[in-house]
Parts: structure tokens; sequence; C-alpha cells
């Protein structure tokens, strides 16, 4: 974020970051006997898994970012803690005098716990000495651009699981790197970029030869961080939320002991949205300094493991909230509620031990080696339901050969289930320009859904259902079908559900009419437009791709 600045500074600015990452560790080792005749071996798996801490953080303009990304193999789980410290001299005094008392710039580890009072993330608790800090420095959480898709960020070139450094850039200072110095001006960047808001963005690239910064020599592109689905909240507001809201891309923070969790599952390849956007100095600094020092900094600890490791986070002797535990299982798990006796949703599961019949529309579960997203019973003993993540990186033209590919490698028992459709679609054809778009909720979120699809019949009348003259086969929807699987109570509530895992888009089968590209699911914006859905190529990119749909039956 860059504020404009409420007057010219008198006063000399020292500011300090210094973050501490926790890596993830990711060596195994396998054993086998047998009883009579020693069949033994001890091997090292090398498993790419971990994540690292991002801190861009610029001091002139006041932007801060802070996320974390997944550059690992398997999903991890994250939580975020800041400290704060302020200290000030006036010129005529010898020393400094810290805000809170006991507290020193040397030792990090007696800095200020930031607390938010129970309902209000932005309102530091006022029975805590983080409230000390409120009149002199304003933090500006999570991320939200009227008209903006969610930002760019450089990928890690550290990919060392056991190497403890952040990525650090700007004025941001790594603690390793920076070798633990709180001068306000020893370097300690590990990472490119100067720390402003927006320096990275779609398509950019950074070439580490040398290497430039600590990791790999190799070239990156940019990435885009997770949109947040909604501002990051205190575990009081996450308790009020439907069960069904409670696990998504959004931080939550133990306002008893201030650390934020992000509340899902952190894919590989994935970043978080923002905890921290900016920390930004009041004008009241200047009434207490006038003319002369003040020194502030905050402090970035991080804790990343792996889902089945989560109880580490309940282990570490603190007095974490009354519902943590539950919701540190809801992440692993993936889901905060229980829908009958089918299995939870990362729990890989044969398809004999589900019972589709009880399941909600846009219900997530993982059947035969594949995860899934529950769209709509279809009656009959017919359910239809889509592959969670997006065949990535495939060319249209190549469509028809990814589906049946996919189909072909599915586990038998899976293929026994699937139901005819029809072996060709008869699709019609209709242009972006030619719909007219509802809103959803929101006065910006347009490209929802279109209110004139009855317009042009044969997009409208291309909806999926059983062909006994057909072939039991994947299929990709229709414009059609994303049409009415969307909206409350069903599969695809909220443009960020439509969206494959990772933020995915997915082609449909429907065409444009002039350039023959398919219609796609997407978030994108230009200007104020909001497009949730759209007619382009869109490929190969490594974004979005195929998302293959079947039509199972499940008699009872």
């Amino acid at each position: 974020m860059t504020p404009e600045k409420k007057n010219q500074r008198r006063l000399r600015n020292l500011a300090l970051l210094s973050l501490l990452l926790l890596a993830v560790g990711g060596t195994f080792a396998f054993q086998a006997f047998n009883q009579r005749a020693i069949n033994d071996r001890l091997n090292e798996v090398e498993i790419n898994v971990g994540g690292r801490v991002h801190d861009y953080y610029n001091r002139e303009t006041e932007n801060k970012d802070v996320f974390v990304e997944n550059y690992g193999e398997r999903p991890i789980m994250a939580r975020i803690r800041l400290s704060e410290f302020l200290e000030t001299r006036q010129r005529d005094e010898a020393n400094f005098t810290p805000l809170v008392a006991g507290t020193s710039r040397e030792d990090v580890e007696n800095w200020t716990t930031w607390i938010p009072s129970a309902n209000d993330i932005t309102d530091r608790e006022n029975t805590n000495a983080s409230n000390a800090f409120d009149q002199y420095a304003n933090l500006i959480f999570g991320w939200e651009r009227s008209g903006q898709d969610a930002p760019w960020y450089m990928p890690t070139f550290n990919h060392d699981n056991l190497d403890l450094r952040t990525a650090a850039a700007g004025h941001a200072r790594d603690w390793i790197e920076g070798n633990g110095a709180t001068d306000g001006v020893t370097d300690g960047a590990t990472h490119p970029g100067d720390g402003t808001d927006a320096y990275w963005s779609a398509g950019e690239d950074f070439d580490n030869s040398g290497p430039i910064w600590p990791g790999e020599e190799v070239t990156n592109q940019t990435a885009q961080n997770l949109p947040q689905d909604r501002a990051p909240m205190t575990m009081n507001q996450w308790s009020n939320l439907p069960n069904e809201d409670k696990i998504g891309n959004f931080w939550v923070v133990d306002h008893n002991t201030g650390w934020a969790y992000w509340a899902n599952r952190l894919d590989r390849e994935q970043a978080t949205s923002y905890l921290l956007d900016a920390a930004e100095m009041t004008a009241a600094i200047e009434d207490k300094v006038f003319n002369g020092f003040y020194y502030y900094g905050i402090h970035v600890e991080s804790g990343l493991v792996s889902p089945d490791q989560h109880e580490e986070f309940l282990n570490d002797g603190e007095q974490h909230h009354a519902e943590l535990e539950d919701f540190l299982q809801g992440i692993q798990n993936g889901v905060m509620f229980d829908d009958g006796q089918n299995p939870l949703p990362n729990e890989d599961s044969q398809p004999d031990a589900f019972d589709f019949s009880t399941m909600r529309p846009g219900r997530i579960f993982t059947m035969a080696g594949e995860q899934y997203r529950y769209l709509e019973n279809m009656g009959s003993g017919n359910h239809m339901i889509i592959r969670n993540e997006a065949i990535r990186d495939v060319h249209w033209a190549n469509h028809d050969d990814i589906l049946n590919d996919w189909y072909s490698n599915l586990d038998t028992l899976v293929q026994d289930m699937v139901q005819p459709v029809a072996d060709s679609f008869e699709t019609g054809r209709v242009n972006h320009a030619e719909l007219t778009f509802i809103s959803l909720n929101t006065e910006d979120a347009r490209g929802w859904v279109p209110d004139n699809l009855a317009d042009f019949p044969d997009v409208a009348a291309d909806i999926t259902q059983v062909d006994p003259s057909g072939s039991p086969r994947a299929f990709s929807l229709s414009l059609a079908d994303v049409v009415r699987l969307s909206g409350s109570g069903r599969a695809f509530p909220n443009f960020a559900t439509r969206l494959s895992s990772g933020s995915g888009w997915w082609q449909t089968r429907t065409l444009g009419t002039t350039t023959g590209a398919p219609w796609v699911v997407t978030l994108s914006r230009i200007g104020d437009r909001v497009y949730g859905l759209n007619v382009g190529n869109f490929s190969p990119l490594p974004t979005g791709g195929t998302r293959p749909a079947l039509i199972i039956n499940q008699s009872n």
C-alpha cells in the first residue's frame, strides 16, 4: 500500500523488520522386516516439503506485505505472529526511552506481542501493553482493492527447507541474514524488489544467476497471491460464521496469543493473501518526539507445519482460544461440519465409502486418488461431480483428448459408476458482449451470471443429462450448466468456489461466436468490471485448463 504522506516529516525514521521462519522438514525412512528372512532396507526419500514467509517492506512508503508461500509438493498449515517495539529520544537526551517499560531494542523476544481486541482486528486490546502502540502506529490488515485482482509476487528461489531465512525484500531485514541487527540500517534482504506496493506484476521474471539471492540459480516467473475470501478476523468473529464458511482463504487471529492462522491448507505453489498490507506511523509520533528521533520495529515470527502435525500449534505452552483445536482440525480436514457418514474431504476413500445422497452441493471429497467437488443430486441415484483441480497447461485444441486420457486412467471402480452422456453436444455460440450480467452482492462484482441467456436458446438448452444412447465418459460443463449451478445453496455460491483448486480458471464446452474460443470460468478485472465468465483461449497456461466432470450413479 502506498499511503499519501500527511505532511513532510522532520524526523529521522529508523525502521526495523526482523523475521524468523520455522521450516518444515521432509526426510522419511522406510524399513521392512520378514519374520524369518531379514529383508531390510534403509531409504531416504526426499520430498520437497516447505514454505517461506515473504515480507516486502519500504520504510519510505510504509508499505509492508506479509504472506506465506508454499514452494513444496505437499500441503502445509501456516501461522504468523507480530510483535512491536517503539522508543523515542529528544535531541537533548542521551538515551532512547522505550514506549513499553522493560522492553529493549536489542532483545526482540521481549518486544510487545500485537494483540487485537476480541471483536475488532484493527483495534489493539486495551487491557494489554499492545494498546500503547495504538496512537502511534496503524497496522493495515488484509488486501482489498476495488477493481483490482489479487497482487503478484516473485516466488522464492530458496527451496532448502532447513534454511530458516525468509524472503525479505526492500527494507525488510531477514533476522539471520542481517545478523540480528536492530539498528534500522544494516542490510538483510534475501529477495528481489524494493518493497513498494505492487512492485511485481503479471508476466515478469527474474534471473537469479550468480546467485544474486539465496537459493537456486534459476529464472522464476511471477505468481499471484490467493485472493482473500474475507478480511482477516479474530477467533470470536470466526466463531459466528456459518460452519460452511469457517474454512477458506483468509486469516484468523487468536486474540489470546496474537497468532494469526491461515484458515485453509496451503497447497503446493500457492501463496496466502496478505496478513499485513501496511504499517503507517500516525501524526502523534511527531507530537511526541517533535525535534528528535524514534525507532519503530515489527518482528514477524511464523510457524509452518504439515497438516498432520498441527498439534505442534497447540503444544507450545500458550493459553489458546478454546475453539482453536477444533479450528485446526477443521483446516486439516478441509471442513467444519459432518454430513452423514461420508469421509472427510481430504481422506482418500473408495467409492463404496460414500453416501452421495447426503452430500450438500459444493462438498469436497477425495475418491480413489482424485479430489472432486459435488455439484448436484440429479435424482434416480445419479449425481454430478467435477474434478476439484483443473488439468493445467493444456491447449484448447487438445481438450477432448485430455478428457479421454483422464477418464481412461480413473480407478475401475469409479468408471463402473459413470453414467453415459451424449457423445457430442450441441453447444450453440454466444459472445460476451451479447450477454448482460447481474451482480453478486457487491457493487463491483459484476460478471456473475447472465440474465438473458434464454435469448440464445441453443446455448441455454445445452444442459448435461444422462443419455442412454451415449457413452460413459468425462465431459466439460456447458455455460448453461455453470449458470444453473451458481448461486446461494448451490455448488458454486460465489466467485471463489467457482474457480478450480488453487484459484485456477477452467474451460467450459460452450464457444464464443466469432473467435471459436471457449467460455472459461475465471476471475479477472478490467477497470471496475469483474469477469467471472469470459471468452478466451487462455491456453496453454499453467494457471488453468480443462476440468473434467462426471455423472455417477449410486443406486440404493
